[in-house]
């Protein structure tokens, strides 16, 4: 009895002093981190209705078969048979045969599924680089694929992909009106978005990307970035520029930054769509969420200086850059610091009955003042004529949705902290294939 009444003795003298003055810090940082999202917010809804309002797309105009540059349409596979699919595809491109050649890496450790794309390769006139293991990921595998390819652009497809007929005509179209062109970004699109609400969250989240993000900071400083597929480079840049940084999780981001501070132009083609597939479980969603986050921060981390110190860059260049294509990352992080000083200030307040009017009218205003993405990834969806999943993405993006921004901040911070992280494959529908 004795101890209890020196413990509340202790809790009322000093113990309580001791909280309050943690709950007026948590109180303050959870303030500033609110405000810094609502500003990040409001550039999604700034973008959003410059969406909106912009107009109509320009169509990429084709040159003449003689103009055409040679092509090495290259497929980076592990252990995936869907790489078939995209190959079927790649053969029926209206582009002159005798300038464009189709290769297949593949670095699959099921013997089964390498014996299958070998008699695919040899049945259909495709060139078929195998190699002993997946050293480096995927950027080793376009390495070594670099070396049997004998075009002037290099054209990459993950092996999920489905392009369509006239995808290589138009994909060169900003090589050959300007030599200063060093890659081009087609739009994505997806196969299976419809799945179910996991494929539908990790659909609008590139969709919102494609349709919001990219093309406004295309339209005001006439740069983007590579995706890592359905994307294109001149093979005698890469090769100048000291080829893929093998072992990078998210090599085209890594070589776009070294395009940009170099001086060359991406090229963004938002008329050109390319099919993909997206993830369809929470495990391989998160995972790839995770692995791009991992990849971003790490790129950006080791080409900070060299972005701020490039001479073709200017200021509002390197805004641009950091402000736009880092702040779905950083919205990540302030949405995980505002949880967690929300809940430390909630624990550290003084006993008292909960106001649950006042409990829910905060509530509602914060998630107002930081929705600017899901305002965003709404007029993403209706700008690429999904408007039907709106509802669908979101219950998912309160649902799975956090879970991913849990995944995406150990990406985050794994990065910073030098933390090794592996590569992960995701399932995919079309290796269901026979």
């Amino acid at each position: 009895m004795d101890l209890i009444i020196n413990f509340f003795s202790w809790y009322n003298v000093i113990g309580r002093k001791i909280l309050d003055i943690l709950h007026s810090i948590f109180d303050k940082v959870f303030d500033v981190l609110l405000l810094i999202a609502f500003l990040m917010s409001l550039l999604y809804v700034i973008m959003s209705v410059y969406a909106i309002f912009r107009k109509r797309e320009h169509k990429t105009e084709e040159s003449h078969d003689g103009e055409l540059p040679s092509v090495s349409v290259q497929i980076p596979t592990f252990n995936e048979l869907v790489a078939i699919r995209c190959a079927q595809s790649c053969l029926h491109f209206d582009y002159p045969k005798d300038k464009y050649e189709i290769i297949i890496g593949d670095d699959s450790s099921d013997p089964e599924i390498s014996k299958q794309l070998k008699e695919f390769a040899e049945q259909n006139g495709i060139k078929l680089v195998k190699r002993a293991s997946n050293i480096g990921y995927k950027p080793g595998n376009l390495n070594n694929m670099l070396k049997h390819s004998k075009g002037e652009i290099l054209v990459i497809f993950d092996s999920d992909f489905v392009p369509p007929q006239d995808f290589l005509k138009k994909i060169v179209q900003p090589f050959i009106n300007d030599k200063n062109v060093a890659g081009v970004q087609a739009r994505w699109n997806f196969i299976n978005l419809h799945q179910n609400m996991i494929s539908v969250l990790g659909a609008t989240i590139v969709t919102t990307y494609h349709h919001i993000a990219m093309p406004f900071v295309h339209d005001r400083r006439k740069m983007v970035f590579l995706c890592g597929s359905a994307e294109a480079v001149r093979k005698e840049t890469l090769i100048k520029l000291g080829r893929w940084e093998e072992g990078n999780l998210t090599e085209d981001i890594e070589f776009s930054l070294r395009l940009l501070e170099n001086g060359y132009k991406i090229t963004y083609l938002e008329d050109l769509e390319c099919d993909g597939e997206v993830p369809y479980t929470l495990k391989d969603l998160y995972r790839q969420q995770m692995r791009w986050a991992y990849g971003v921060i790490y790129s950006w981390k080791n080409h900070f200086k060299p972005i701020t110190k490039s001479k073709y860059l200017n200021l509002a260049d390197k805004f641009y850059m950091q402000s736009i294509f880092l702040s779905g990352y950083l919205i990540s992080v302030l949405l995980a610091g505002l949880f967690i000083t929300g809940t430390l200030s909630f624990i550290t307040h003084a006993p008292e009955p909960i106001k649950w009017g006042e409990f829910a009218y905060k509530l509602l205003r914060n998630v107002l003042l930081t929705s600017g993405l899901l305002f965003a990834s709404i007029v993403a969806l209706k700008k690429s004529n999904k408007t039907k999943l709106t509802l669908p993405m979101i219950a998912s993006s309160f649902s799975y949705g956090l879970v991913v921004t849990y995944y995406v901040n150990v990406g985050i911070f794994k990065a910073i902290a030098k933390t090794p992280m592996e590569w992960y494959m995701l399932s995919k529908q079309g290796n269901k294939i026979d």
